[in-house]
């Protein structure tokens, strides 16, 4: 059956929080917002932005044969800042998203370098999650919440990503013959303004997923509120053939903190995804989130319950850019 509601479309695991800084196998402050891979033999891979308690950030390798429990944390890091080699990462590594490229055999993971001068794109590429291949910044400060495509459209490889510009953030798209050089920078999907659940700031959740109806994205829209920010997420559909353009976008958010360990934290009434891993089914989604930037949790659901409740939510026709 259809979920009616959409408290029913995402439900959460019973043993959240998943990932803990008290289980940690170091003194840690808080363990957050993961990027997420399916690795060829069936494991999960989570690549954990860690924070210690200088307030410092790197990035994590922790596995699982079942995606949710009995979980193996790398001795070392994935990807620790290199202040001297890239003083962008002054302040830390922050919040992975990981896409498979088929076409060169590799997973690429971008990701938030941040130091004084602000938050930056950068980009790094692994055939195993065990030897890394740096390939620096590809779009600069102040811009994050980044995710490739994973394959070329008309010959080209495509980014999303959020700058911030003027008094907001949006969600931009941009193009690359190379995925070191990049241009065609143009907006795609606009917060919108006033009362509005994703106003003012938005930004991409984890990277889109491929349905047979297009590109479904997931997105998270702040809120500022009396008592603090406050972040949910919501749906989009991009077309199939050309991901610029926005078929769908919900009215009305899907999935917000209300559990515990997501409304109390070092950041709290934060529900925050930067990855998410497809069942053998091609329809069951594991999505893994950071709950109050503190830990790591997950929720449920199935790809054509969110693109049927999505059909009936959304405006038509949909004006991406809406700003109203």
């Amino acid at each position: 059956m259809i979920p009616a509601v959409r408290d029913q479309l995402f439900q959460r695991h019973v043993g959240n929080p998943i990932l803990t800084a008290a289980g940690w196998p170091h003194t840690v402050n808080a363990v957050f917002n993961p990027g997420a891979a399916l690795l060829p033999d069936g494991t999960t891979l989570l690549l954990c932005r860690v924070e210690d308690r200088r307030g410092i950030s790197s990035l994590w390798a922790a596995r699982s044969a079942d995606g949710t429990s009995n979980w193996l944390i790398d001795p070392e890091p994935a990807l620790f800042p290199s202040t001297q080699a890239h003083p962008e990462e002054a302040w830390g590594v922050e919040d992975p998203r990981i896409v498979w490229l088929e076409e060169l055999k590799r997973y690429a993971i971008t990701y938030t370098a941040y130091s004084p001068t602000g938050p930056a794109v950068s980009l790094i590429l692994t055939a195993d999650f065990r030897d890394y291949e740096r390939v620096g910044v590809v779009i600069p400060p102040e811009d994050k919440d980044a995710a490739l495509l994973p394959r070329r459209f008309g010959g080209r490889w495509l980014m999303l990503h959020r700058p911030r510009t003027g008094l907001g953030s949006d969600i931009w798209l941009s193009e690359s013959p190379d995925l070191v050089h990049w241009g065609r920078h143009r907006l795609l999907l606009a917060a919108r303004k006033g009362a509005w659940w994703d106003a003012n700031k938005i930004g991409l959740g984890p990277p889109l997923i491929e349905t047979d109806r297009g590109w479904l994205m997931l997105y998270h829209g702040m809120r500022q509120t009396a008592a603090g920010c406050l972040y949910r997420l919501g749906l989009a559909l991009l077309d199939h053939e050309d991901p610029g353009r926005v078929l769908q976008r919900s009215d009305e958010w899907i999935f917000g903190p209300h559990e515990s360990y997501e409304r109390q934290g070092d950041v709290g009434d934060v529900v925050f995804p930067c990855g998410a891993t497809l069942g053998p089914d091609g329809d069951t989604l594991n999505l893994y989130y950071g709950a109050a930037d503190s830990c790591v949790a997950l929720a449920t659901g199935r790809v054509s319950e969110l693109l049927h409740w999505l059909e009936g939510h959304c405006r038509q026709p949909c004006d991406s850019a809406s700003v109203d």
